[in-house]
């Protein structure tokens, strides 16, 4: 019985018995129930439909998901880890003591990470899924598959996400690390740490899962649905008028509707925008001013949309707020959007990656490790990139070859390329002859 066999609940069918003992007609007893931890991820789930907010209002992760600013943020977050390459780095050192670093590309890992993590998703499917959900859940957790490649045994060859509040991190008394798997067809699987990728929130309130990014933000994400629940109500209602017409007299019912007719009829043609009526019969136009009250409404809006923005630590112009300038600080702002919010991210990943996809022999040698290409997002304009690679090809004191310049903008080495540039001679003024 192999391993993914028992994983997946396929000893459960039953072995046929011999011919020479009597035949019985076996009927399966169904399930009407299934039995739960209490501090299993799937009761929790059951029990409650969403969080409860101060504002009354139960939120749940589509109710989340609807809000405008939390939306951008988590996919900003995820979609910018899933593009990023993430490559598998070897660093070597030979016998003059001199240190090395190359792509490990003849490792099985390497592929994974770069290409194709499993026979469904591409890496970026793959990094972004698994980052939503660590967003979402504050864990992730996939399937480490293992098999042999060029002879080598024990090399991942699939990561394979587990369906999600499936896995249960346990620490025993002698503090050895297990998960606890609920299979879709039902019954546990106990996993071994080296059979599990789990990549959590840097967070944790217990130092193994961690926190739950809805959870935090229950009650800023509660009144913001609860202001957008009214402006759909004053909206859905029709009470947005522009402003009303008085009269000393009284109107009839016909003359009350021919004039909703005419102010229709004007509204309708897009030439009378911005005229002004000429009213009868004593009318006098009113219009209806913002009160202090609907501009407080207002504000209170952008508030919560600053403080779901908090929590997610992504800048307010990567969110679309209107009221703040991009202009020549755009390299500023992606700076502080690797610097502060996606840098944690990174080392999660690198270090999550290295401890459950590393065999122990490998993590010792301290050759393997896992870089994310963050320089990607940094990259700035052509104008910005030429300014670089010039200084970085020299004159003087040169830290770049020609090759790592051409292979920036995917270009072929070129023949000396992988040499740096010779400083350039530093020019003297001869010395004049000295009367004596």
């Amino acid at each position: 019985m192999g391993f993914l066999d028992r994983l997946f609940g396929r000893d459960m069918a039953a072995s046929p018995e011999p011919s020479a003992a009597p035949t019985v007609q076996r009927i399966a007893r169904p399930a009407a129930y299934d039995t739960l931890d209490m501090d299993s991820p799937a009761l929790a789930e059951f029990l409650k439909s969403g969080r409860e907010s101060t504002a009354g209002v139960s939120v749940s992760e589509s109710m989340a998901l609807r809000n405008s600013t939390f939306f951008r943020a988590a996919h900003l977050i995820a979609s910018a880890m899933g593009m990023l390459p993430t490559h598998l780095m070897r660093r070597t050192v030979d016998a003059n003591g001199k240190e090395t670093i190359a792509k490990a590309k003849d490792h099985a890992l390497y592929r994974i990470l770069h290409k194709r993590p499993n026979q469904y998703q591409t890496a970026l499917e793959f990094k972004s899924y698994m980052q939503l959900l660590a967003l979402l859940d504050g864990n992730a957790y996939a399937l480490i598959i293992r098999g042999i490649v060029r002879g080598k045994l024990n090399q991942v060859i699939a990561l394979v996400p587990l369906k999600r509040n499936s896995v249960t991190p346990k620490l025993s008394d002698d503090f050895k690390l297990t998960f606890e798997y609920r299979r879709p067809s039902g019954g546990t699987v106990v996993l071994q740490p080296q059979d599990v990728f789990h990549f959590r929130h840097p967070i944790t309130r217990d130092g193994l899962k961690g926190v739950n990014l809805i959870d935090m933000a229950v009650n800023a994400i509660g009144i913001a649905a609860q202001a957008e629940k009214a402006a759909g109500k004053v909206l859905k209602g029709g009470v947005m008028a522009g402003g009303a017409l008085e009269t000393d007299a009284t109107l009839g019912p016909e003359a009350i509707v021919e004039l909703k007719n005419s102010m229709r009829e004007r509204q309708a043609d897009g030439d009378a925008a911005g005229e002004w009526l000429v009213l009868e019969e004593g009318l006098k136009a009113k219009p209806f001013m913002t009160s202090a009250k609907d501009a407080q409404f207002d504000e209170m809006r952008k508030r919560q949309a600053e403080e779901v923005s908090r929590f997610t630590g992504v800048p307010r112009p990567l969110l679309m707020f209107d009221e703040t300038s991009w202009g020549s600080g755009i390299e500023q702002l992606g700076l502080f959007f690797v610097t502060y919010c996606l840098m944690p991210w990174f080392v999660a990943w690198e270090q999550a990656i290295e401890r459950s996809c590393l065999t122990i022999e490998e993590q010792d040698a301290d050759e393997l490790y896992v870089k994310f290409n963050e320089g990607a997002l940094l990259r700035g304009s052509l104008k910005d990139q030429a300014d670089f690679f010039a200084k970085a090809l020299g004159p003087n004191n040169a830290y770049r070859t020609p090759d790592e310049v051409r292979a920036a903008f995917d270009l072929n080495p070129i023949p000396g390329g992988d040499q740096l540039p010779a400083s350039s001679a530093t020019s003297t003024k001869p010395k004049e002859p000295v009367d004596e």
